[in-house]
């Protein structure tokens, strides 16, 4: 699934990659010369500010992503978050929930947010070999059926809090530079059904010399 950024105007901002495209960023770009190219970009139509189906069905098929914050003296900070297919799931067009399962207990990311709430997520389908950047802000739940609600049936992982993301822009980069990587058991079920595939033809083959065999 290819997923592409289309045009949105975004509220106190000329352009919605101005969330990203500082007046410091500009005047880099315009020095390195690649202003133009996105001034045009601009006038054209700059990145999506909801998430469209077609985003969605890519965000709920991930199996992982990363989260960026900062702390209030800007320190980043970046977690990943892994589960099935399925554990970031897309309330509305504006929103990605997702339960925050228990780990070493830092709760980092629980106090940038408590201090900042400026918040970005990056998703990477190694396979398709596609990254998607989401700018907005995010906040901590601690709501048992929010979480419930959220939690991947069968999975075995503790949460006691939910974390809810608001979609303020976002943008699909090319492939450059992407390594194409496949999953464990996509590469397992690909290869059972060559070798169930495989196992069909030798017996077909064995029927057909056995018949081949028989006196006429």
């Amino acid at each position: 699934m290819i997923i592409r950024a289309s045009a949105i105007w975004v509220s106190d901002m000329a352009f919605s990659s101005d969330i990203a495209f500082t007046p410091t960023v500009k005047a880099i770009q315009s020095r390195k010369g690649s202003r133009a190219a996105y001034a045009r970009q601009e006038a054209s139509g700059s990145w999506q500010t909801e998430i469209t189906p077609d985003f969605a069905a890519f965000i709920t098929a991930q199996t992982s992503v990363f989260l960026a914050t900062a702390n209030a003296d800007g320190q980043p900070y970046i977690q990943h978050r892994g589960g099935p297919a399925g554990f970031l799931h897309v309330p509305d067009p504006h929103t990605i929930a997702f339960a925050d399962f228990a780990g070493y207990r830092q709760f980092i990311t629980s106090g940038n947010l408590a201090d900042n709430p400026k918040a970005y997520l990056f998703l990477i389908d190694y396979a398709r070999r596609q990254r998607v950047k989401i700018w907005g802000s995010a906040r901590v739940v601690e709501d048992a059926a929010l979480v419930a609600d959220l939690m991947p049936e069968g999975y075995r992982a503790r949460a006691d809090q939910a974390i809810l993301f608001t979609v303020e822009a976002w943008d699909a980069n090319c492939p450059q530079h992407i390594p194409q990587r496949f999953d464990a058991a996509d590469v397992e079920r690909a290869l059972s059904e060559r070798d169930a595939r495989i196992t069909a033809l030798q017996a077909e083959l064995a029927g057909l010399r056995s018949g081949q065999a028989r006196p006429g």
